[in-house]
């Protein structure tokens, strides 16, 4: 007899995806974290979407074209044209995550944003990677003039002033960057697609934390623990998720692999109480 074989599900898809960092398929990966809010989410739809957007702004260019000027006809289509932009109204909406809600509206976060915008240069033969800068996602490109650092919520290439700036605000002690220091600076080197999608999930990570939305914020861990299966403070947050809604044994078994793997002293008591009360109620 064959085994009887069964639809991979959300997580178990994801898990497929996120496997290697060779071609990691971070556009298709993205799209998919959608799927634990909007079950009947049709993913193929969704990349068809973007093909289809990609072939249109694709056409506005010449074969030839130099990347400054496919960068420049990118940025028209995408921030005037088609008008995306963040969603300044609900910031902290979990939708503005989500691929597929950011298409159908044209508002999300920087992040998404980005996402979107780097499936579409990709598509159009520019060499884009993402920032993983703090406070602020951006992303990159490269030019014959040199590498352009650009916003993903307006599209505007940003000055090294600019930066420094917005660093500032994050890291009041850091000192200004130079022109010079743009290109070499640790804030400012290429996100690996692991991590920008580690950076998604910890955006609805603090949003449904924020909210107690335990049952959302567990379904966000399972993919960060799926996402980095050595970092053991994400097994400590799964496992308070699921203290949080009662599922003591699953609770216990992630607290209890927190602290033997992890050197974080600092909360080590904290947990190791709190997993001797869970350890009571069962």
């Amino acid at each position: 007899m064959h085994p009887t074989w069964h639809a991979p599900t959300p997580l178990e898809y994801f898990a497929s995806l996120v496997e290697r960092d060779s071609d990691f398929p971070l556009f298709e990966a993205a799209v998919c974290l959608a799927q634990d809010e909007y079950p009947d989410l049709d993913l193929q739809k969704v990349t068809h979407q973007v093909d289809a957007l990609t072939a249109r702004v694709r056409r506005r260019v010449a074969a030839d074209a130099g990347s400054l000027q496919r960068l420049q006809v990118l940025n028209q289509f995408f921030f005037r044209e088609l008008g995306f932009g963040v969603n300044a109204n609900d910031y902290y909406a979990a939708d503005n995550s989500y691929i597929h809600q950011v298409l159908a509206t044209r508002r999300g976060i920087p992040v998404s944003l980005a996402v979107l915008w780097l499936e579409i240069a990709s598509g159009m033969g520019l060499s884009v990677r993402g920032i993983s800068f703090p406070g602020h996602f951006l992303v990159k490109v490269n030019l014959p003039i040199g590498q352009a650092i650009i916003d993903p919520a307006t599209g505007k290439s940003l000055s090294a002033e600019q930066l420094s700036e917005m660093l500032s605000q994050v890291h009041p002690d850091q000192a200004p960057l130079s022109s010079w220091d743009v290109a070499g600076s640790p804030y400012l080197r290429s996100a690996a697609p692991r991590d920008i999608l580690v950076r998604m999930l910890r955006n609805l990570k603090g949003i449904f934390q924020a909210e107690g939305d335990w049952e959302r914020m567990l379904a966000v861990q399972e993919r960060l623990v799926v996402l980095l299966p050595e970092v053991w403070a994400e097994y400590r947050d799964r496992g308070l998720a699921h203290a949080a809604l009662g599922h003591s044994d699953q609770a216990v078994a992630d607290l209890e692999c927190y602290l033997v793997h992890s050197d974080d002293l600092a909360d080590s008591d904290l947990i190791a109480e709190r997993l001797e009360a869970l350890r009571n109620t069962r």
